[in-house]
């Protein structure tokens, strides 16, 4: 909604991963030619790890990219959903590549995807399985993923395994079970959080991309502030500079200000309040005081010449009722 606000082609900030997004600090340039070159070098198990939202499924999407302009014959099964057991994950695997599934046991399934494989060697093309969120998978179901590189020639692998996760995906490979699929981990890179002015170089870039005729639309002391609350992460970023964006356009700001970012923030974080309830005019306020003393007084009248005790004490506390209203 703030596009032609903003003279922007597309919204700069969206949170799916497209790669024509992505922003290349030395680490991810270095990461994903290093991906591109062991895919093509038929290296075994490849290792990408980083914090959540540093950019890893982006940086995945520019690397099959790449790898289609290199080698347009390369087939990819993307796994994303690794909470799946491994018989599962196997069938997902064979449908992601076109294999035939053999409706019998695992065996058969297995040799299917070998023959697949085979059948790619020969023809001089690669296969690649990329495992994404793999810091879910058990050390049982890893170890059995181990054992699908076992499908080689005497020569060379038949399959490429590329494991994405969170550090903590790191953690779990160092374990003592896992030591054998450790050794055959012939490439691990990571993804650290941008720098301060990365940040500000990222902005630019994404609203250089969105079509934007003026890359100064963030203040330097906005995107400092969205440095800091951001912590470096990409998606942080770009989940703040969009409700940036959206709360400028509401208020018709050309450019987004600090005060703007600190509203964006409190807004992410819940703690926008709800404005406050108008206060009545000054004349209703000022009729209503004077209607609830004159009845208070009128009340308090009442009791002075009120011949029963009882109905006297009744009049007193509904007076006193009164009076904590216009005392309100």
């Amino acid at each position: 909604m703030y596009l032609t606000f903003y003279g922007l082609k597309e919204k700069p900030f969206n949170a799916t991963p497209d790669p024509k997004f992505l922003y290349l600090t030395p680490g991810h340039r270095e990461a994903l030619a290093q991906l591109v070159y062991s895919v093509q070098e038929n290296r075994g198990f490849l290792v990408l790890t980083g914090e959540v939202g540093t950019g890893k499924t982006t940086l995945l999407h520019a690397f099959l990219q790449r790898l289609n302009r290199v080698n347009g014959q390369t087939a990819v099964a993307y796994v994303f959903n690794t909470m799946l057991p491994f018989e599962d994950l196997l069938e997902y695997v064979l449908e992601e590549l076109g294999v035939p599934t053999p409706p019998s046991s695992p065996a058969q399934r297995l040799l299917a995807l070998r023959r697949f494989m085979l059948d790619r060697r020969r023809a001089g093309q690669n296969t690649v399985l990329i495992l994404d969120e793999a810091q879910n998978l058990d050390p049982a179901t890893l170890e059995r993923i181990r054992m699908l590189s076992n499908l080689e020639t005497p020569t060379e692998k038949l399959l490429q395994i590329l494991l994405v996760g969170q550090p903590e995906l790191r953690a779990k490979l160092n374990r003592p079970e896992l030591r054998q699929l450790q050794q055959r981990i012939e490439l691990q890179c990571g993804l650290a959080p941008l720098s301060r002015e990365q940040v500000r170089d990222y902005i630019e870039t994404r609203l250089r991309v969105a079509g934007a005729r003026d890359l100064g639309l963030f203040s330097d002391r906005a995107q400092d502030r969205i440095a800091a609350y951001s912590r470096g992460i990409p998606r942080r970023v770009n989940i703040l500079c969009d409700h940036c964006l959206v709360i400028g356009y509401a208020e018709h700001r050309r450019r987004i200000e600090v005060d703007t970012v600190d509203q964006a923030i409190a807004a992410l974080a819940g703690a926008a309040q709800r404005p406050a309830r108008r206060p009545a005019s000054l004349a209703r306020a000022t009729w209503e005081r004077w209607f609830l003393g004159a009845v208070a007084a009128a009340l308090i009248a009442g009791i002075a010449v009120s011949p029963l005790r009882t109905e006297a004490t009744q009049l007193l506390t509904f007076a006193r009722h009164v009076r904590d209203l216009f005392l309100r």
